[in-house]
């Protein structure tokens, strides 16, 4: 089935037309509502047939499916065995009474949702996630809260009528949870409905609650973003700062827990440092680290990698870098390290023009490439998925 989606993942999200003002106004700044009226828009990332399938025949455990249910209280003990696998006849008993169905991290469940997150993680610079829910006519899965990152809401079948209040905490922190009680969710702001084929985004912070609207079930997509804070970046930034600093890594004074610890020596020295590290602080080194880290920690799209693990490469065939694939070329001593999902790859210093010319996007052959045993080179970046057959 074809992914219209992976050529351009924000803009089929909220239409290509709105991508310059949502990163200019909309993000993490408010709510985008987009109407596209077009039903079947987001038919192949999932169905309700789909989450049927997953939740009766696959050997789900504890963590990966919870239910939920705004006017009733429901316990992992109601719907999982002794043996901390889901079961599957209390799960259809309580959607049958009305709970939300919650596939946790269905991504690593569905392959078009993977790639569909892997696209946006190239947009975003991030970890993203998606969580379905599936609620019955005239159901409520949670009461009104906020999350503590940005996320898009893909309506894939039937609708729900959501509302959209004030935020009681400006862009929390990802360990900001909400807590009910603490939080007012304040006066009521936007209401809307969301049909098959819309999205909506949702800023961090924003109190929301959703029903299902009609008479049908409504499954919706939630694709969360696990972003990396300006607070992050100065952490590492300031780190980096000590590694260089001395002065920066001296003990605390001694007593310092003391009720009558002197503060006033302590606080001209931590003046003195701050006015170090802003003079000292370098972004390159701190962005890197996060940005290779990043890198690092996504899973390899290397699929056929076994099944055709027998099949030889010939000079002739074609290549191309594997879309959205992120990879770093960096110097590493005496060798080429290529930071790349799952790890790093290491390569002799004179592979550099042909590890350029095989990731440039460009289409390739091994006979193209500069060096010996191209062949071979080029098995070992198909092996790994940074590159595939065109």
């Amino acid at each position: 089935m074809s992914e219209p989606w992976l050529d351009d993942p924000l803009g089929y999200l909220i239409g290509a037309e709105r991508v310059g003002d949502f990163f200019a106004r909309i993000y993490e700044s408010e709510a985008l509502v987009v109407h596209h009226g077009q039903p079947r828009r987001f038919d192949g990332l999932l169905s309700i047939d789909a989450v049927d399938r997953l939740v009766t025949s696959v050997d789900l455990r504890e963590g990966q499916l919870d239910l939920a249910d705004a006017s009733r209280r429901l316990m992992r003990s109601d719907y999982m065995d002794t043996s901390g696998y889901v079961d599957r006849g209390a799960v259809a008993d309580h959607h049958r009474a009305g709970a939300t169905i919650i596939l946790q991290q269905a991504h690593q469940l569905e392959p078009p949702l993977g790639r569909f997150c892997r696209g946006l993680e190239h947009v975003f610079s991030c970890h993203v996630q998606t969580n379905l829910y599936l609620t019955p006519p005239n159901a409520q899965g949670f009461k009104t809260h906020y999350d503590n990152h940005c996320v898009f809401v893909i309506q894939v079948a039937g609708e729900k009528a959501w509302r959209l209040y004030e935020k009681p905490v400006d862009t929390p922190f990802r360990g900001e949870e909400f807590e009910l009680g603490k939080f007012e969710s304040g006066e009521l702001k936007q209401e809307f409905v969301l049909k098959a084929g819309d999205c909506a985004y949702v800023p961090r912070g924003l109190m929301h609650d959703a029903m299902t609207s009609g008479t049908e079930p409504s499954l919706h997509i939630t694709v969360g973003l696990i972003t990396r804070t300006w607070a992050d970046l100065m952490l590492e930034a300031v780190s980096e700062v000590a590694l260089r600093t001395p002065a920066l890594r001296k003990s605390l004074p001694a007593g310092y827990a003391r009720a009558d610890f002197d503060r006033g020596a302590a606080r001209r020295k931590l003046g003195e440092l701050a006015q170090i590290v802003a003079r000292e602080v370098q972004l390159d080194p701190a962005l890197d680290l996060l940005a290779d880290n990043f890198i690092r920690s996504r899973a390899a799209e290397n699929r056929h990698a076994i099944s055709e693990a027998a099949r030889p490469v010939l000079p002739t065939e074609r290549f191309r870098l594997q879309r959205h694939t992120p990879h770093r070329i960096a110097e590493d001593g005496d060798k080429l390290a290529l930071i790349a999902p799952g790890g790093d790859l290491d390569f002799p210093p004179d592979r550099r023009p042909a590890l350029e010319r095989a990731l440039s996007g460009a289409e390739f052959t091994p006979a193209d490439l500069p060096g010996e045993n191209t062949e071979a080179f080029t098995a070992r970046l198909l092996a790994y998925g940074l590159i595939v057959r065109v």
